[in-house]
């Protein structure tokens, strides 16, 4: 690839020379981390479940090869194809979700997967970049034409959203959906009346969630006072970095992750905090910064609102995800299910990023097709 000549007129060669390979790079090495960590951190899990050894490192990696694709043929597309897949898979994503009040598989409580043979779906993952690119869509196109609807459209959109994602119950989706409208939002020309009317609606909306949900209370309570209830799997976390430390004992040495039932999952940054020490876990938050960042810094060039707007909800999606799962493991937030993009493991969760990390470099290559970046 690095042999791709300047003038090469073929899509791949075009492809090279545009895209952002900085970013590319971090991806791929959060992948190749991502793998690394699997294998280390489900086999205790698999073994629980009286499952092979090594399942869950094979139905990653066997994951891997079409999160991989997605990846590339979703970066190549133009700014009219991500609107198009941003469309249907919105279509198909609400349907999905409301499938699974009705079909759905509940999982500790909540139905929130569809079981398919050889695969559990989980469609609002799905939801999350399809709503960023079509809310963006809808945010630019009421800035262009001063009579179309498109902040009340998007604001319908966000609530049929979040409604059939509260009935799931989800509210770690519903928070993420939210952040990303109201950051597009603003980005859009929000007023600042309306913006204190957003942060208002936040608080509101957490207070009575506490109140509505049962497992939203007792998770904000246990976080508020360690005594109120069961904190095993955020006590084994925090011991995990204790024992990890600067190093770590070492790839394979950890113990924690035998208590830990979702080691391979949402609490996977617990074990490079053992394993592989503060550096490893310090990489991972530079990786995740970086690829923030240089979008950020490459969507600022953009003449065209609506490749910053699906660009900026695309990139949040990330970075609030990130941001929760390694906050939940660290105690810094009350805990909340929610994979660590592209390093826990997790079939649909690996493919929706993959799909969302695609379109964001698609949206931030140069040339004229892709937002007029200079």
């Amino acid at each position: 690839m690095i042999g791709v000549a300047r003038t090469d007129p073929t899509v791949i060669g075009r492809w090279w020379w545009t895209v952002d390979r900085w970013s590319l790079g971090a991806v791929g090495l959060l992948i190749v981390l991502g793998a690394i960590l699997v294998a280390a951190a489900s086999p205790p899990v698999a073994h629980r479940l009286g499952l092979g050894e090594f399942h869950f490192v094979q139905r990653h990696l066997t994951m891997l090869v079409p999160a991989i694709a997605i990846l590339v043929a979703s970066s190549l597309m133009s700014v009219q194809m991500i609107r198009r897949a941003g469309l249907v898979m919105l279509v198909l994503s609400l349907l999905g979700v409301a499938a699974t009040l009705v079909v759905g598989t509940e999982i500790k409580g909540a139905t929130r997967w569809i079981s398919l043979p050889g695969l559990s779906l989980q469609p609002s993952e799905f939801l999350k970049p399809a709503f960023a690119v079509i809310a963006a869509w809808l945010f630019a196109t009421r800035y262009a034409r001063n009579d179309f609807p498109g902040n009340l459209m998007a604001t319908v959109l966000w609530l049929l959203s979040t409604a059939l994602l509260l009935l799931q119950p989800d509210l770690g989706m519903v928070v993420v959906l939210f952040i990303i409208w109201g950051v597009q939002f603003f980005l859009a020309g929000l007023p600042m009346l309306l913006v204190v009317a957003l942060v208002a609606l936040a608080v509101f909306g957490g207070v009575g969630s506490y109140f509505a949900f049962d497992h939203v209370s007792s998770r904000i309570d246990r976080f508020l006072d360690p005594t109120a209830g069961d904190n095993y799997q955020i006590e084994r976390s925090l011991e995990a970095f204790q024992a990890g430390g600067l190093f770590g004992v070492g790839p394979g040495e950890g113990v924690i992750k035998r208590a830990l039932p979702d080691a391979h999952a949402d609490f996977i940054f617990a074990v490079a905090g053992e394993e592989f020490g503060l550096l490893w876990c310090l990489l991972m938050v530079a990786l995740f910064g970086f690829v923030v960042l240089r979008a950020c810094a490459r969507l600022a060039h953009s003449r065209d609102l609506f490749v910053v707007l699906a660009g900026a909800g695309l990139v949040t999606m990330i970075a609030a995800q990130a941001l929760i799962n390694m906050g939940s493991t660290l105690h810094l937030i009350p805990t909340k299910g929610m994979t660590l993009p592209f390093i826990s493991y997790g079939g649909s969760s690996l493919l929706a990023t993959a799909f969302a990390t695609g379109m964001l470099l698609a949206l931030t290559r140069k040339g004229p097709d892709h937002g007029g970046l200079a």
